[in-house]
């Protein structure tokens, strides 16, 4: 008897689909860090099988982004000052090492790049940034940083880092209403570390990433 040919597991893909909407929907606050969430719920919010719920559970736990508490069920990760300290550290180990890379590695015309996204950036705020402008600052910002990251060529840094980014951007969630003072800031800050990038300027480079990262810990614990 010739058994019927199965069809091709998707639980893979419906995994990533999970995780895609879950992150999605804590980065736009529809779950809040430190809440008590359901399977059920889960499915719900993500539109996804149980299944692939239950699957998806040991990756959050692992990443730090859900926490199982006895008794209680699964929390949203709290933040708390030790999470801002923690996340920030983390951050500032791996960029300095990829400051360092990019500064002897990444091209002329892939600087240039990054350079004039930001100066556009700065010269469209000058007049007070709108919700637009705040929106492709925070995408520029967030795309040096990955290029940046990107760079050292490690599959293994570059998902680490991007699970931290979804932590750090958790703890930003709360200062959303000082985004567009920030947005000249941080633009001035960046170019600081692209000038010595350019420059090929080692030290200088790191330096600039170090003081950029530490000033945004800095407005994160005045929050707590």
């Amino acid at each position: 008897m010739i058994s019927a040919r199965r069809a091709p597991r998707s639980e893979p893909k419906l995994r990533e689909q999970a995780y895609d909407a879950f992150t999605y929907h804590l980065l736009q606050s529809d779950i809040k860090p430190g809440q008590f969430i359901t399977q059920r719920e889960l499915v719900a919010l993500t539109g996804q099988p149980l299944g692939a719920i239950r699957e998806l559970i040991p990756r959050l736990e692992a990443e730090g982004l859900i926490v199982t508490v006895p008794r209680r069920g699964l929390q949203v990760l709290p933040l708390d000052i030790s999470l801002i300290r923690n996340a920030f550290q983390f951050r500032l180990i791996l960029e300095r090492e990829a400051i360092t890379s990019f500064c002897q590695t990444a091209s002329d015309s892939r600087i240039e790049q990054i350079e004039l996204a930001h100066r556009a950036i700065v010269t469209s705020a000058q007049e007070g940034p709108t919700e637009e402008i705040v929106a492709e600052a925070q995408k520029v910002d967030r795309e040096f940083h990955e290029a940046v990251i990107d760079d050292l060529n490690n599959e293994i840094i570059s998902k680490a880092y991007r699970v931290n980014w979804i932590k750090v951007r958790l703890i930003r969630q709360n200062e959303t209403s000082m985004d567009k003072d920030l947005v000249l800031p941080v633009m001035r800050e960046h170019l600081v570390i692209i000038a010595a990038i350019k420059a090929r300027d080692v030290v200088a480079a790191t330096e600039a990433a170090s003081a950029h990262i530490m000033n945004a810990r800095a407005r994160a614990l005045r929050m707590e």
